[in-house]
């Protein structure tokens, strides 16, 4: 995608995002790769309010390049685009379920949400729960990138997901999926619920690998 092309996108998607309750205040933040860089919202910025002139663009190894301040939470998609080539962009939210669901306790932190659609399997797959780690803190990006070539997608404990996408539009309707699995799990977490089985998700694994 031309760089001029990517930066409209960040400001219609997350837009999107934003007036459909996806992202409060200035929480969040969104990515793109392009062919000499990566264009990152910028911090303080409200995903519903952006300027596509002022979204930051940064080196591989963090350095701005132009347009406001980088997103103090930029470091993340650096580590999952380092280690995740296919990425072309990521979407990091705040969003209400995911992140109810990253403040349980979970007995398997390898994989916190059931598989109870294929849609899920398809677009999220497994989704480990890195541990807490204070904002801003440069070993978050160190635990990510650890997961970031295994996993589509990863949730941050006490904070929220982080998904990547070989698009944006691939990211987003990944993250909007992982939001509405977070939000079906807690809305069934007092009944008996009968999620794909093993060899059902593997078949889908199989056709649409992480």
């Amino acid at each position: 995608m031309k760089e001029n092309a990517a930066r409209d996108a960040i400001v219609d998607r997350a837009r999107s995002l934003y007036e459909r309750g996806y992202a409060h205040g200035s929480s969040g933040n969104l990515s793109v790769r392009v062919a000499d860089g990566i264009l990152v919202t910028p911090t303080g910025s409200s995903l519903g309010r952006l300027d596509p002139a002022r979204i930051s663009k940064v080196a591989p190894d963090g350095r701005t390049l132009s347009g406001d301040p980088p997103s103090k939470e930029a470091f993340l998609h650096l580590a999952v685009y380092a280690n995740r080539p296919s990425a072309g962009a990521i979407v990091h939210l705040h969003c209400t379920c995911a992140v109810a669901v990253s403040c349980l306790v979970h007995y398997d932190p390898r994989n916190v949400l059931p598989p109870l659609t294929a849609y899920h399997v398809m677009r999220v797959g497994t989704l480990p729960l890195v541990p807490y780690y204070a904002p801003g803190d440069r070993a978050l990006a160190e635990a990510v990138g650890a997961l970031a070539a295994r996993h589509r997608a990863v949730l941050l404990a006490n904070h929220g997901p982080v998904v990547a996408g070989a698009t944006l539009d691939d990211a987003v309707d990944s993250a909007e999926e992982l939001e509405q699995t977070a939000r079906l799990s807690l809305l069934l977490a007092d009944r008996t619920t009968a999620p794909l089985s093993a060899a059902q998700v593997a078949a889908l694994e199989a056709r649409f690998p992480s």
